[in-house]
């Protein structure tokens, strides 16, 4: 392991080379092939070099890559149609990542609190995040995660921001006051270990915020597009929310963003309020399109739910093989954690070194997400593999 001279050293030494992927494999520079249960952290919903995704990018390539958004789109239009279908009436902004969706949303946020205070700016701006967030590394995101491993050397943070508890109504009751503008958490902690927010949690959510006023905003970036079972995590509970973060799995690879509003705050955005460069353009929206043709036509959905549930029932028998070492497991479909007693950095090592990619997460969690596509032989396959590694750890 080691860094490249050329690189900045905001990431850590890589272990290998990574030069090819095929479906829900990767090889490394030296031939090796990896189960690939890392999915470039949730992103390759449809593994890697899907020959529909590939197909769509290629003849999109030939077509048209790009143009700003002063002109008009169809494949973003369509997209955003296709959306709307999924979350509800509303409208779109696409930009180009989750952190990019987030940093909308909290803009979205903003311009809800200075409309309902009669117009005045900073008389209601604060978000309520969840103290075990993480929401991105740019000064809003950062903000809305209070993780020393974030914000650390980057203070002053941006202002407006305060923290309850995930699945504990009272706490965000608590922090609620005249300055909220909105409520703001994901739906699945991902980063933080992966921790669901409870159903009957976000219903009491939902509740409090309509009482409140205030607007209730879903981060999808990493447990949307399918990963839970459904196409937003959220569903599960029957809420709806105001606004929806989403990224990562939408692209399936190539990089692309949006945030889905609500009609009660669509029109907040006016011409001029906010841009981006690249977001929505003609490949991404290519790319996008194939993710959700995949998703619909293989029924990737029913496909996670199904294959799921036999998954979980054998990363749990783990559990009792290996007490000592092992916790609990939490998630839904395929993002899942499992919480370790210790060891996570020699578990994703030794998981690795053994053909499967693993992600670690926070409270010593390691994640595992495998692309939707993945069958139920090569879920066994993981098992099998962490089995060996938990084998000889203890």
């Amino acid at each position: 392991m080691s860094h490249h001279s050329s690189l900045a050293k905001n990431y850590g030494p890589t272990p290998f080379d990574a030069v090819r992927g095929e479906g829900v494999y990767l090889f490394d520079a030296a031939g090796k092939r990896y189960l690939d249960f890392s999915s470039g952290i949730a992103v390759n919903a449809l593994g890697h070099s899907h020959p529909a995704w590939v197909k769509a990018v290629q003849e999109q390539a030939a077509a048209l890559v790009h143009c700003s958004n002063l002109f008009g789109i169809p494949e973003q239009k369509r997209l955003a149609d296709r959306l709307l279908e999924r979350a509800g009436p509303g409208r779109v902004l696409f930009c180009n990542s989750g952190a990019e969706s987030n940093e909308a949303l909290i803009k979205l946020a903003r311009l809800h609190g200075r409309a309902s205070s009669g117009g005045k700016d900073g008389a209601r701006y604060e978000v309520i995040c969840a103290s075990n967030a993480f929401h991105g590394r740019t000064f809003g995101g950062m903000a809305a995660t209070p993780q020393e491993k974030i914000q650390g050397g980057f203070r002053p943070m941006l202002a407006g921001f305060k923290f309850g508890e995930l699945n504990k109504i009272e706490s965000f009751e608590a922090v609620i006051d005249d300055q909220t503008a909105a409520v703001f958490i994901e739906s699945i902690q991902g980063e933080g270990g992966v921790f669901p927010a409870e159903p009957g949690f976000l219903k009491a959510l939902r509740a409090l915020c309509t009482e409140r006023g205030v607007l209730l905003m879903l981060d999808e970036v990493q447990c949307g597009i399918g990963r839970s079972g459904h196409f937003f995590a959220f569903e599960k509970s029957g809420v709806q929310p105001d606004a929806i973060g989403m990224a990562k799995g939408l692209g399936g690879g190539f990089p692309i963003g949006a945030i889905w509003m609500s009609e009660s705050c669509a029109e907040l955005f006016k011409p001029g309020s906010h841009g981006t460069t690249f977001g929505g353009n003609p490949l991404a929206c290519a790319a996008a399109h194939a993710v959700l043709d995949v998703i619909e036509q293989d029924d990737l959905l029913q496909h996670v739910r199904n294959a799921s549930k036999a998954w979980h029932l054998e990363l749990k028998a783990l559990i009792g093989k290996f007490p000592n070492l092992i916790a609990e497991l939490r998630g839904e479909g395929f993002m899942v954690g499992l919480a370790l007693k210790d060891q996570m950095n020699a578990v994703v090592t030794a998981a690795r070194e053994k053909g499967l990619l693993i992600v670690p997460a926070g409270h010593q969690t390691i994640r595992l997400l495998p692309p939707l596509i993945t069958t139920p032989e090569q879920l066994n396959e993981s098992v099998e593999i962490l089995e060996q590694v938990f084998a000889d750890l203890s």
